[in-house]
């Protein structure tokens, strides 16, 4: 699965309650940490509403094969 690196360059001061939370949720905390997250529908949908206070890049890393 892809892998998108996430980092948060603005900060939430200021923001509604519901961007916080969504930050939160990311795994996100202070202003140039960075996370890294499957992607997903659902991480897709948080990075939309959060758009503005962060950037998104796709994890340099080598995916490892899934066992099955």
């Amino acid at each position: 699965m892809t892998r998108l690196v996430i980092r948060q360059h603005r900060s939430s001061i200021g923001e509604k309650i519901a961007a916080r939370r969504t930050l939160e949720a990311l795994g996100l905390r202070r202003t140039g940490q960075s996370v890294e997250q499957t992607d997903s529908k659902a991480v897709r949908g948080m990075l939309r509403r959060v758009a503005h206070l962060v950037e998104v890049s796709q994890s340099q890393q080598e995916s490892k094969p899934e066992m099955k």
